[in-house]
């Protein structure tokens, strides 16, 4: 049987997947490539690039700390953001 608000009590989104935001200096498609390649190496993430304003978007389980180290393995001047809500 259902919950008092038909689905159970539980939380209809995962909370444990959050999305953040990620400056990383690229400065050409070489670089938002680079970005891909370890990320993909990662796994475990979803993730959107935007090159002109040089920010990079991940949807992931993995801690923040992890996501910059990854990051980083690009050469590329890095930093955290911050956490965006995921819509």
């Amino acid at each position: 049987m259902c919950g008092p608000f038909g689905w159970g009590g539980f939380e209809p989104t995962s909370s444990r997947e959050k999305k953040h935001e990620f400056f990383v200096d690229m400065t050409c498609e070489g670089c938002s490539k680079a970005v891909t390649r370890v990320l993909d190496r990662l796994g475990g993430v979803q993730f959107d690039i935007d090159l002109p304003n040089k920010k990079v978007f991940i949807d992931s389980e993995h801690n923040v700390d992890t996501l910059l180290e990854t990051l980083k393995k690009t050469g590329k001047n890095t930093s955290y953001l911050g956490e965006k809500s995921a819509q």
